[in-house]
């Protein structure tokens, strides 16, 4: 509870509504809510839940999708909020799914924006809500019969309207916002609605205006001065009595001063107790700051001064460390929280992060705004990075892993990734390209959908905890990349909300930072970012010069920078403008760390890619199809030889090739699916689909330039990029760790990229691919001062013969199996079984793979370790007693082993603990720590 206006006031006030502001006044116990928009009416007014009601929708209202919609059939998607709903918002006895169209929830066109639905038992029967729960509101989303065009509240909030109970109720109909601006000197019209009361009455700023014994009241009052005034409807009867409390404002005119010099765009943090707010917003004639410091009302005091485009305030007084939301209210009706925010509250998502991923999180604000709000903290300790001597990988010799946090660790916690680090160190990963993290709508994501480009997306953690993330990957010699998205955005975005046009559902043409449409028809997605734009260029150059500069981030992968400019096309063509734009973005880029790494998505011609491999930068090779027909022994398109920036003619090794990524199917799941066979040598068996990954990496990670790895590939993941839809959520097989198969996988891969990151010879300019279409025979000759090596391989279905172009007589050694062999004639031939393949070395390099079992539990075989919640055994013993001991050796958990030899630590309090495997007259002892 809260007293608003201390001038004023004995009132206190409470919400229960977003189309109406019902508020119930007993004694001074009472809760607020608030509503913004009159998106939909009620009749009665006052609708009560054992009784019919009538809801019109006004289409041009809200985010007004429907407007001027010309299709036959609207329907509502529609269910209640109920005491027993876990937030204002969290809709239960939902009608039907999204798709389902039923009659009973199809509305009838009244007039060409007003649509009509009619609930002629009563509210609770139709939404099936049981006698003993009461029912708070009807929620709403209305929609055409496929879902394509829909009516929300503003910003694509969904559409509430208040149930009562029966008894003395009372309602301001209008104005139909709880807070709402005037004109000067014009008629503001007020009505007042109640029922089961003897009378009702009507104060303007605690005078009073009208009386009446009837139930409603409708008045017209003059707006004046620039001061808050409060309306008060008040109803009594012998019992009870009642008000409602809405308020209006004649908005000041905008004050002119000069942005002092030292404030940038954005939130600026002066002293430990006071911040000033600069907002970019041509065209815009007034701005109130809102927030949990001023009770969420617009005052003359929080209305933001201007300078040109740019409107700012400061704030002072503020409580040190204390964290506060606010939001910006633009010309009275449009909220939104301010594009810089690093942090961001919201009301729909929020709710759905356990505490363990973001403890503490600051709740919504729910009583009080909607839509997204911004997170401010005056006075934050600065994170400590301590040892600042970290240099990232030469550009040539990166082994990038690309990770979802969402689908490598079943908690979605940057923390259980920061614990997984051993084990992608061990494989000889020297970056970590994490995909998209700023903060982007909804939770369960790939992240191609921004929203704010200066938060964390919390749903993956905290932005301490990313920084403890990248501090870690740092100390183990490992750089961190970001993958941001640059090209587009979508409806959540307080950029794309600032200037948009509603009755087209297009950014507005005035929008500084946006094209009305995109110039490529074929690939768009969102709303595109104008890159010709001075807005936009200075909106990239802060978010990228944050990440690099608060995060320490060594460099980015750019999403689609085929999209990055305004020539009409598909991309196809050679585009000097969209050169111009990259160019200035790495200058900008390397001018705030000369060392940091800028990979494009790019896919254009390759006379472009080659420019701009020579201006320094990276970019994708997706070389995935031909690598996959070569692993499923389909000869005709295995020419995988285009993962060399050589074989492109490029004069910078700057291509991140690849044989999977997020947007590819898996190698394995097509060699199990759709492998070749001939007699008894089969593809489609799992083993020898395994040993065809081995076969490819012998011939992936060896050819010179950087390369990536999507996760798990090197554990054969099998799992279709289809499963539950493209983007849905993938299993997370932590499993395929204890499998000695695909263990075996990620030890070959690991020794080649060992071999790669210790000899030169991985590295040389000096080299030659024979990979054609027709070859089951492929091979890799490389030369250098210090030794050469070959690489050869039977992608065939039989055995078959092969002359290695051996560079010199004499010894050569091969990599795994310790073999050699005396050179006597360079010419001479080797056989290869199907999928067999040799990697030879004129210089004797380390000893080969250690392939025995182990009797004790390696450093590596217990994992994740560190680990939170659980870990896993790598043994091949299968059954058996797993104990754990603490350092002092108690006895604190003891199970049976499990088929995927998962063991729950989440009840273990941090330390340091022994786990033994007893199996038989078989002892097996390890140790991790539980953090």
């Amino acid at each position: 509870d809260r007293l608003i206006d201390s001038d004023a006031g004995f009132y206190f006030f409470s919400k229960n509504i977003i189309m109406k502001r019902l508020i119930i006044i007993i004694l001074t116990n009472l809760i607020h809510l608030f509503v913004f928009s009159q998106v939909i009416t009620t009749d009665p007014a006052i609708p009560l839940h054992n009784q019919p009601v009538t809801i019109t929708f006004h289409a041009d209202a809200g985010n007004k999708g429907l407007m001027n919609y010309s299709g036959n059939d609207v329907y509502a998607h529609t269910g209640a909020i109920t005491e027993n709903s876990a937030t204002a918002s969290d809709w239960k006895y939902v009608k039907a799914e999204w798709t389902t169209n039923l009659e009973e929830c199809k509305l009838t066109k009244v007039s060409a924006n007003e649509y009509q639905l009619t609930i002629s038992t009563s509210i609770r029967q139709f939404y099936n809500v049981p006698e003993n729960e009461k029912i708070l509101k009807m929620a709403f989303v209305f929609r055409n019969s496929n879902g394509s065009r829909t009516g929300r509240d503003e910003g694509g909030a969904d559409i509430f309207a208040d149930v009562f109970e029966e008894g003395l109720q009372v309602s301001i109909t209008h104005p139909a916002e709880f807070f709402s601006f005037a004109l000067s000197a014009q008629p503001v019209q007020v009505s007042i609605s109640s029922i089961n009361s003897d009378s009702l009455f009507l104060y303007i700023d605690n005078k009073l205006i009208k009386i009446t014994t009837g139930l409603s009241i409708d008045t017209a009052i003059i707006a004046e001065g620039n001061i808050k005034h409060r309306i008060i409807g008040m109803a009594k009867n012998v019992t009870q009595e009642l008000s409602d409390t809405a308020f209006f404002m004649i908005p000041s005119q905008t004050i002119e001063e000069p942005v002092p010099l030292e404030l940038k765009d954005g939130i600026n943090y002066i002293t430990g107790d006071s911040v000033a707010f600069v907002l970019f917003a041509p065209g815009k004639e007034f701005i109130y700051l809102l927030g949990d410091f001023n009770g969420w009302l617009p005052d003359s005091i929080y209305q933001l001064k201007k300078e040109a485009d740019r409107f700012w305030i400061s704030l002072g007084n503020l409580t040190p460390q204390k964290e506060y939301a606010f939001q910006y209210l633009i010309d009275g009706d449009l909220r939104i929280a301010d594009p810089y925010s690093e942090k961001v509250l919201d009301p729909f998502n929020d709710k759905f992060i356990p505490e363990a991923v973001y403890p503490d999180l600051l709740p919504y604000p729910e009583s009080k705004t909607n839509q997204i709000a911004g997170v401010i903290q005056p006075g934050q300790s600065p994170y400590v990075w301590g040892d600042d001597s970290f240099v990232p990988p030469s550009q040539e010799k990166l082994v990038i892993y690309e990770l979802l946090i969402r689908d490598f660790v079943e908690s979605h916690d940057i923390k259980d990734i920061k614990d997984s680090l051993n084990y992608l160190q061990k494989l000889g990963v020297n970056a970590i390209e994490l995909m998209p993290f700023s903060e982007f709508e909804e939770n369960s994501s790939w992240g191609y959908n921004p929203s704010f480009y200066f938060a964390v997306d919390k749903f993956y953690g905290s932005g301490y905890d990313f920084k403890d993330f990248i501090k870690e990957c740092h100390n183990r010699g490992i750089a961190v990349i970001m993958d941001i998205v640059l090209n587009h955005s979508y409806g959540q975005s307080p950029l794309v909300r600032m200037y948009f046009n509603s009755a087209t559902g297009k950014p507005a043409p005035d929008n500084p930072w946006y094209n009305e449409d995109s110039p490529n028809s074929v690939y768009n997605w969102g709303y595109d970012f104008n890159h010709e734009s001075d807005a936009t260029k200075y909106f990239i150059d802060r978010v990228l010069e944050y990440w690099l500069t608060e995060y320490k981030i060594d460099g980015f992968r750019f999403d689609f920078t085929k999209g990055f400019t305004n020539t009409p096309g598909d991309g196809s063509f050679y585009d000097a403008s969209r050169i111009s734009i990259l160019k200035r973005i790495y200058d900008k880029l390397k001018s705030v760390n000369a060392g940091a790494y800028m990979i494009c998505e790019h896919f254009a011609p390759n006379n472009e890619e080659k420019e701009l491999s020579d201006y320094g930068m990276m970019l994708w090779g997706n070389v995935n199809y031909n690598y996959n027909e070569a692993t499923m022994g389909y000869l005709s398109n295995s020419d995988f030889s285009w993962v060399s920036s050589k074989t492109r003619g490029w004069n910078n090794p700057y291509l991140v090739g690849y044989m999977e990524s997020h947007d590819e199917e898996r190698l394995m799941y097509k060699n199990m699916t759709y492998g070749n066979s001939s007699g008894s040598y089969n593809i489609k068996d799992p083993i020898t689909a395994l040993k065809r990954m081995e076969l490819a990496g012998a011939f992936f990670f060896t050819i010179p330039g950087p390369k990536m790895i999507w996760q798990f590939g090197e554990l054969g993941y099998d799992v279709s990029i289809d499963f539950n839809g493209r983007l849905g959520e993938k299993p997370v097989k932590w499993e395929y760790f204890s499998n000695a198969d695909r263990k075996h996988l990620y030890l070959i891969w690991a020794k080649i990229l060992d071999l790669r990151g210790k000899y030169d010879v991985f590295n040389t300019d000096d080299y030659t691919i024979s990979a054609g279409n027709s070859e089951s025979m492929k091979k890799i000759v490389l030369r250098h001062e210090d030794g050469d090596a070959l690489v050869i391989g039977n992608f065939g279905l039989s055995q078959d013969e092969i002359s290695p172009d051996f560079t010199s007589t004499g010894w050569w050694y091969e990599a795994f199996s310790g073999d050699s062999v005396n050179v006597t004639d360079v010419s001479m031939n080797i056989s290869l079984e199907a999928g067999e393949y040799r990697i030879y070395t004129a210089k004797k390099m380390e000893s080969v793979i250690n392939r025995s079992v182990k009797n004790d539990l390696g450093a590596d075989d217990v994992f994740p370790n560190p680990s939170h919640n659980a870990i896993f055994l790598n043994t091949e013993v299968s059954s058996g007693i797993i104990e754990i001991f603490s350092a002092m050796g108690t006895k604190m958990l003891s199970v049976e082993m499990n088929t995927n030899n998962q063991i729950d630590i989440s009840r273990l309090s941090p330390g340091y603990y022994i786990i033994r495997v007893t199996s038989g007259a078989q002892i097996l002892t390890g140790k991790f720590i539980k953090q």
